[in-house]
C-alpha cells in the first residue's frame, strides 16, 4: 500500500490549546503522524510525497476567504503586533459573530485581525502558528494524492496526516482541524468515480465540518460513529441521530451516537451500520480517528486493538476503491499500532474481494 505523507505535516506547532480561558497542554502533536509514518513504512508500505493541491480542489469544498485567513492569518497576526502586546504568540479569535448578533444578516467582515479570527474559528483551542499553514496545505495534499492514486488504479491508498479535518466545514475551523482533508478526498472522487462516494468516519468525535459540507447533497454519503454529545462531549451542538440530510442529500447523512463506556461489540454494530450507508458507493473516503481507543486521552470509549482490525475487515470486504485520511487519535504509546491493527483488517479482506 501506497502511503502519502510529508515532512512538512510536523511544522504545525499549536503550542496549546486555550479551554475555558485557560492555556493548557495541547494533545495534537507533530509526534502523532511521525509514529503512525514510521510504523507503516516498517510494515513494508512504501511512503510516497505528495504533489501540491490546486486552489480549485481546495475551493471546491472551502470558502476562499477561509483559505486566504488560514494561509495569511500567522505573518499578519506578527505584523498586527500581538505576539508583544498583548503577548499572545499564537492567533486566537476573542470575539464570535452569533447569528443573532446580526439579526440573521451576515456579519460584516471586520477590520481587527483577532476578530476576524472569530470570524472562521468556532472555538478558542485552535491556534495558528510559525509553520501552521505548511502543514495545513500539506495535508490536503496527501489527501488529494492519495486520491489520484486510486483513481490510476490503487485499491487502497493511505493520507498519514495531521492536523486531522473532519471538524473544519465549508467556512469555519476548530476541534484542532483548519481545513477538511477527508471531504477535499471524497469531493475529488466524485467526477472520476463516479457517484455517490461515501465518507465513513470512525474517529471518537462527530465530524460536524463533513456533515456540514455534503448535509444537502446527495453525491456524497456521510456516515459517522461517535461519542454521544447529549452526554456532555465535543461538539456538543451536532451529531444527532435525526440529523438525516436536507434537499437532495436528505437521507444521506448518517450519525450513530454511542454512550460512553462503548465497547467493541456495539462499537462494530455501528461500523456495520455506516458500512450498509455506503452500500452502492462508487468509492469511499474513510475518516481514520483511532480515538476511540480505550486508553485514549481525548474520548470515553472503550474500543481495542481488535475491534479497529474488525472494522478494518468490514471495510475492507466491500471491496470498492477507498482513500484512507488519518483523523483523531491521542495515544502517543497506541497511535501508531491502533492505525496498522485497521489497515491490517482492511487490507488481508480487500484482497480477498468483495464479501457478499
Amino acid at each position: 500500500m501506497k502511503v502519502v505523507y510529508s515532512p512538512d505535516l510536523t511544522r504545525h506547532d499549536p503550542a496549546a490549546e486555550i479551554w475555558v480561558g485557560v492555556r493548557i497542554v495541547g494533545t495534537e502533536v507533530a509526534r502523532r503522524v511521525e509514529l503512525v509514518a514510521a510504523a507503516t513504512e516498517a510494515q513494508g508500505h512504501q511512503l510516497v510525497a505528495p504533489r501540491s493541491v490546486t486552489a480549485a480542489e481546495l475551493e471546491a469544498v472551502h470558502d476562499p476567504g477561509l483559505v486566504e485567513f488560514l494561509r495569511t492569518a500567522w505573518s499578519r497576526w506578527q505584523e498586527s503586533g500581538y505576539p508583544r502586546e498583548p503577548g499572545q504568540d499564537r492567533v486566537v479569535p476573542y470575539v464570535f459573530p452569533l447569528y443573532s448578533f446580526s439579526s440573521g444578516r451576515p456579519p460584516r467582515r471586520p477590520a481587527s485581525l483577532a476578530a476576524l479570527a472569530g470570524l472562521y474559528a468556532f472555538d478558542t483551542m485552535t491556534l495558528i502558528g510559525p509553520g501552521s499553514w505548511e502543514a495545513i496545505e500539506a495535508a490536503a495534499s496527501c489527501a488529494v494524492t492519495a486520491v489520484d492514486l486510486v483513481v490510476a488504479g490503487e485499491q487502497v491508498a493511505f493520507a498519514a496526516v495531521r492536523p486531522p479535518g473532519h471538524h473544519a466545514g465549508r467556512d469555519f475551523y476548530g476541534g484542532s482541524c483548519y481545513l477538511n482533508s477527508s471531504a477535499i478526498a471524497a469531493s475529488r472522487l466524485v467526477a472520476p468515480m463516479g457517484e455517490p462516494v461515501s465518507v465513513i468516519d470512525l474517529d471518537a468525535h462527530h465530524g460536524n465540518g463533513t456533515q456540514q459540507i455534503f448535509y444537502r447533497r446527495a453525491d456524497v454519503r456521510y456516515g459517522s460513529v461517535h461519542i454521544d454529545p447529549a452526554a456532555g462531549y465535543f461538539p456538543h451542538f451536532l451529531g444527532f441521530a435525526d440529523e438525516r440530510g436536507e434537499g437532495p442529500g436528505e437521507g444521506s447523512n448518517l450519525n450513530v451516537p454511542i454512550p460512553p463506556g462503548t465497547g467493541d461489540r456495539e462499537w462494530l454494530s455501528a461500523v456495520g451500520q455506516l458500512r450498509d450507508l455506503a452500500e452502492g458507493s462508487r468509492a469511499i473516503v474513510v475518516s481514520l480517528g483511532v480515538d476511540a481507543w480505550s486508553g485514549d486521552p481525548e474520548s470515553p470509549l472503550e474500543v481495542t486493538h481488535d475491534g479497529y482490525r474488525t472494522a478494518g475487515t468490514l471495510l475492507g470486504e466491500m471491496g470498492l476503491p477507498t482513500v484512507i485520511v488519518l483523523e483523531g487519535g491521542y495515544d502517543l504509546a497506541e497511535i501508531a499500532a491502533l492505525t496498522t491493527s485497521f489497515l491490517e483488517g482492511f487490507l488481508g479482506a480487500s484482497s480477498t474481494g468483495p464479501s457478499g
